[in-house]
C-alpha cells in the first residue's frame, strides 16, 4: 500500500486491489462517483495528517470489502435471490432514544439485529465451516475495547461493542455513499452532493449486502436502525415494500445539542473545526432530513410507520415494544418480554456514563433551534423541556 496519504482514486483502488488478494471485480460502477467526491473532501479541507491517513485507510478497508462482497456474489449467485421479509426499521432524529429502542426490540429471538461487527465484515471468512465462530469478530472487539479505553467520553454517547447492534450507515459506505461517519456530510464537496443523490441504488446494494450476512447467519426478521434512513424512505420502502418502521420523537433542542457535541468528537481525531461553526451545519444537515424524511412519508402507506416518544420509552420501555408489535401485527411471545424486562433492568439509563454538552459550545441558542423545528413539534405534539 502507499505510504502518503494521497487521494488519487486510482490509487486507493488499486491499493484495495492488492489488500483483497488480488481481486478486481467491484462490481457495478456506480460507487466510483462517490469515491471520487469523498477523496476530494479529504484533500479540500484541513483534515490532519493522521485524520488523511485514517481516512485514507478507511477507503481502502471499504473497497477491499466491496471486492470480497463482489467475489462472494460470483461463487454463490443464489445470494441475491434469498429473501428480506417484513424488516423492522427504526429512524428519527439523532439522539431520540433509537439506539436504546434498537438494544431492547434486539433481545427478542425473532428479531436479527444487524451487529456491529458484521457491518465491518459483511464478507464471508475463507475457509471457516458453517456455525464456525468468525475471527474477525473477536479482532473487533479487542479494537472497540481499546477505544472505549482511549476515549471514555465518546462511549458515554455511544457504547458500542462487537456484538451490538450498528446502524446502517456502516454499511452503505461499502457503496462510498451515505453518511459516511457522519463527518464528512459536514464538508463540501460531499455535503452538496451527498443532498443531490438519488439513493435508489444505494439501497439495492444495501439490500444484497443484508442478503449475503443473512446467508451467513440466517434470522427470522431483520431489525435494522439508522437516522439516516430518513434521507431515503421512498427509496428504503421502493426496495422493502413491507417494511415496517418505527419513527422516535425527542426534544429537537436536546437532539440538536447531542448530535452536535457527537459529531464534534467524531470529527476531532481526523480534522480540527470549530465547535461553533460545525454546530450550525449540524443542525441544518438533521433539520433537512427530518424534514425530507417526513415530505416522503406522506406519499406513503401510512400504516407502514409507527411513532414513538423518547420519554414513553424511558418510563416503559417494555410497554413501548409492545405497542411496536401490536401496531404492526407481530407476536412479542413471553420469551422475548422476559428478555427485554432483563435488558432494561440491566442498563438503566446512564449505565456508561452521562453525556454532558450544550447549545451554546457548538454556535447555537435555544430560538434558533426551536424555530426550525417548530412544525416537527406541533405536528407530533414533542415534549419539551
Amino acid at each position: 500500500m502507499s505510504q502518503d496519504a494521497g487521494f488519487d482514486p486510482a490509487g486507493i483502488l488499486e491499493d484495495a486491489r492488492g489488500e483483497a488478494g488480488g481481486l478486481s471485480d467491484f462490481g457495478a460502477d456506480d460507487f466510483r462517483e462517490g469515491l471520487s467526491v469523498l477523496c476530494r473532501t479529504y484533500d479540500e479541507n484541513p483534515f490532519s495528517a493522521a485524520g488523511r491517513r485514517r481516512s485514507r485507510r478507511r477507503l481502502v478497508d471499504l473497497l477491499a470489502t466491496r471486492l470480497r462482497v463482489q467475489e462472494a456474489f460470483r461463487k454463490h449467485p443464489e445470494i441475491r435471490a434469498r429473501s428480506i421479509a417484513r424488516p423492522m426499521v427504526l429512524t428519527g432524529l439523532p439522539r431520540s432514544g433509537t439506539s436504546a429502542l434498537f438494544n431492547l426490540l434486539g433481545r427478542d429471538p425473532a428479531a436479527r439485529p444487524l451487529l456491529n461487527w458484521e457491518t465491518r465484515y459483511p464478507d464471508p471468512a475463507e475457509g471457516l465451516a458453517p456455525g464456525e465462530p468468525d475471527p474477525r469478530r473477536d479482532a473487533i472487539e479487542r479494537y472497540l475495547a481499546k477505544g472505549r479505553e482511549k476515549n471514555p467520553e465518546f462511549t458515554k454517547v455511544h457504547f458500542a461493542s462487537a456484538d451490538t447492534p450498528e446502524e446502517c450507515v456502516l454499511l452503505h459506505a461499502v457503496a462510498c455513499h451515505g453518511v459516511q461517519l457522519g463527518v464528512e456530510p459536514m464538508f463540501e464537496p460531499y455535503a452538496s452532493w451527498y443532498r443531490s443523490q438519488s439513493l435508489n441504488g444505494m439501497y439495492c446494494y444495501y439490500a444484497d449486502l443484508l442478503r449475503l450476512l443473512d446467508w451467513q447467519r440466517p434470522g427470522e426478521r431483520w431489525l435494522l436502525k439508522a437516522p439516516a434512513h430518513m434521507w431515503g424512505i421512498d427509496a428504503l420502502l421502493a426496495v422493502f415494500p413491507d417494511a415496517s418502521i418505527v419513527w422516535s420523537h425527542r426534544d429537537p433542542l436536546l437532539c440538536i445539542a447531542s448530535i452536535a457535541s457527537m459529531t464534534h468528537l467524531l470529527a476531532q481525531p481526523l480534522i480540527d473545526v470549530d465547535p461553533k461553526v460545525l454546530g450550525p451545519t449540524v443542525m441544518d444537515f438533521y433539520a433537512t432530513s427530518l424534514e425530507r424524511g417526513l415530505a416522503m412519508r406522506d406519499r406513503c402507506d401510512a400504516s407502514r410507520f409507527v411513532d414513538i416518544n423518547h420519554d414513553d420509552f424511558v418510563e416503559d420501555g417494555l410497554a413501548v415494544a409492545n405497542r411496536i408489535h401490536r401496531a404492526f401485527g407481530l407476536p412479542l411471545q413471553e420469551d422475548a418480554s422476559a428478555a427485554m424486562r432483563a435488558h432494561l433492568e440491566a442498563n438503566p439509563k446512564g449505565k456508561h456514563g452521562t453525556h454532558r454538552y450544550d447549545l451554546e459550545s457548538f454556535g447555537l441558542d435555544e430560538s434558533r433551534v426551536r424555530e426550525r423545528f417548530a412544525g416537527y413539534v406541533e405536528r407530533f405534539r414533542v415534549k419539551t423541556s
